[in-house]
């Protein structure tokens, strides 16, 4: 064989994992990884900020369920991913971060661009490597994707020398990459399994909450299994909605904080009893805990559980169902407990009737948010980025597909939404794609829009535009709240894309038909009310919302 560099040893490796795109923005020392990758069909895609790129890989993570795929430039272009790895390791989306790096001849001289990159994405990553011999990169590379799949999955950084990068061996003589044909999900202790299905079936006012562990597993339909099964109502956190569609008879969104805090039993699946779940307190203090988790420490971190259940969602699911048939265990789905979170959901979407057809100039969000309710198809994958239209949002348009609802996750972070729009759309080019867009987060990455019109990607991003970036009011000092009214529609227009302003209700509708029908991307840039509140400041260690539906 001949002499091959690293760069290619890269290239090939990743072809090997089956890795089918590159997220990224050119520089050294990494041309190479893209150009040796583009050599083996691996597409990529150049953005604008590496920031972006890597949302965008987190993106396509979590619409296929496999590691993203990231690389840019030294020293600065590497840190500029360190925002969206670390909103993916918070996400535990598997992803593979290869940073440029200078060479590892001159550490410790003060060459350009040496920074530590290793050590600054320790802490917000599930495994960082260094290479410090280019015939080990299909060992280390192999190695990264493994860990970033495997068990509770996470981004993983690998630092790239320039001098690793381009440094030749005989391609014979490299370390060849070890993988397991096949490996076993791990299931529950059965004795556990056992005790979890004797709680439940007792229990008057059972409730399942599912998180990320169910979309990382592909556990959906497992879940949906033990959900008819059972007659158990289910809710989700924002990353795992869709695993069961929220049109289901056992969806009741508009009582979430009810069924929540009235429970007397919550299965948990897959999610951490972290903020989102007010460390669990959202549950009543008598109310008992069966937690399912893959990763064993997670098992009651923040509050205590009466049962845990340590071992893959999907496989736990499966002996949870089997054990529900075994015990005989009846329905619930004919209950008080139903009847009543049917009622109570009933009566909160009535009270939202008013806001969701307003006429109001400007436009209220719930109005925004029912047009495109109404407008999308089922199947279509929806972005939301922002402070109040995340709140709007998450309360009045259901999702009925898994992994096609992608925010900003447990970490709140801005700026995701076109970058998660983009990336969704290269992973299903066959979706309808849409990002519903704050405007003040929407300004973080409005350049991506040049990267959509370049790469003849027919996103819409609808912009609720409430002139700043929350809720307006005159009973409080907002430094720094106030946007005006910026014109991204005619950002769109000049960067090739297509653009709208929209001021009335009536306009909605048609201006979303006319940005689908124009395939171009495109901005549809909604005025909508400086003073709806769809989220209260937060107060200690907890956030409230204020929604009619809270």
């Amino acid at each position: 064989m001949a002499e091959v560099t690293g760069s290619y040893l890269i290239a090939r490796t990743l072809h090997e994992e089956n890795v089918r795109h590159i997220f990224f923005l050119i520089g050294g020392p990494i041309y190479d990884i893209v150009n040796y990758s583009n050599d083996r069909g691996i597409k990529s895609t150049d953005f604008r900020h590496e920031q972006a790129a890597a949302m965008a890989a987190h993106a396509y993570a979590r619409v296929t369920g496999e590691p993203g795929v990231t690389t840019a430039a030294s020293g600065p272009g590497t840190l500029n991913f360190l925002t969206a790895h670390y909103n993916a390791f918070i996400d535990n989306a598997p992803m593979v971060t290869l940073g440029g790096a200078g060479r590892l001849a001159d550490i410790g001289k003060g060459a350009f661009q040496e920074v530590d990159q290793e050590a600054i994405y320790a802490p917000i990553s599930k495994a960082t490597m260094r290479p410090t011999d280019p015939a080990r990169y299909p060992e280390l590379i192999a190695d990264a994707f493994r860990i970033a799949r495997s068990g509770r999955p996470g981004p993983v950084f690998v630092d790239c020398m320039e001098d690793m990068l381009y440094g030749k061996v005989e391609e014979s003589e490299a370390v060849s990459p070890t993988r397991a044909a096949r490996v076993a999900r791990p299931e529950a202790d059965p004795a556990l399994v056992r005790e979890a299905i004797e709680i439940l079936s007792a229990a008057q006012k059972p409730v399942l909450v599912s998180g990320s562990g169910v979309l990382w597993s592909k556990a959906w339909g497992e879940l949906g299994e033990f959900v008819n099964r059972t007659g158990i109502p289910f809710y989700t956190t924002p990353i795992s909605r869709g695993v069961i569609p929220e049109d289901h008879e056992l969806s009741f969104l508009a009582a979430r904080s009810t069924a929540l805090r009235e429970a007397d039993v919550v299965l948990i699946v897959g999610t951490r009893l972290n903020w989102i779940l007010d460390f669990g307190k959202r549950f009543a203090d008598d109310a008992k805990l069966i937690q399912i988790d893959i990763h064993a420490a997670e098992i009651g971190h923040n509050r205590s559980v009466d049962v845990g259940l340590v071992g893959d969602c999907k496989a736990v699911l499966q002996q949870l169902c089997q054990e529900a048939g075994r015990q005989g265990m009846k329905t619930k789905k004919a209950s008080k407990w139903v009847d009543y979170l049917r009622t109570q959901n009933k009566t909160r979407e009535e009270r939202q009737q008013a806001l969701l057809n307003s006429e109001q100039t400007p436009i209220h969000p719930l109005r925004l948010c029912n047009e495109i309710r109404k407008f999308l198809d089922r199947d279509a994958i929806l972005t939301v980025d922002g402070n109040e239209i995340l709140h709007f949002g998450r309360q009045s348009i259901p999702s009925f597909e898994p992994g096609h609802r992608i925010n900003s996750g447990a970490t709140g972070c801005m700026g995701v939404g076109l970058p998660f729009a983009i990336g969704a759309k290269i992973a299903r080019p066959e979706k309808q794609v849409m990002s519903l867009h704050g405007d003040g987060s929407l300004g973080m990455n409005i350049m991506e829009i040049d990267t959509a019109v370049r790469h003849k990607l027919p996103i819409v991003v609808v912009v609720s535009n409430n002139e700043g970036w929350f809720s307006r009011r005159e009973d409080t000092r907002q430094p720094g709240r106030e946007l005006g009214v910026a014109r991204y529609d005619k950002v769109a227009e000049s960067l090739g894309a297509h653009g709208e302003f929209v001021t009335e209700p009536k306009q909605i509708r048609p201006a979303l038909e006319r940005a689908y029908k124009s395939g171009l991307p495109a901005i549809v840039n909604v005025h909508t009310d400086p003073t709806a509140r769809g989220m209260s400041v937060f107060s200690g260690s907890k956030m409230y919302s204020a929604p009619p539906s809270a």
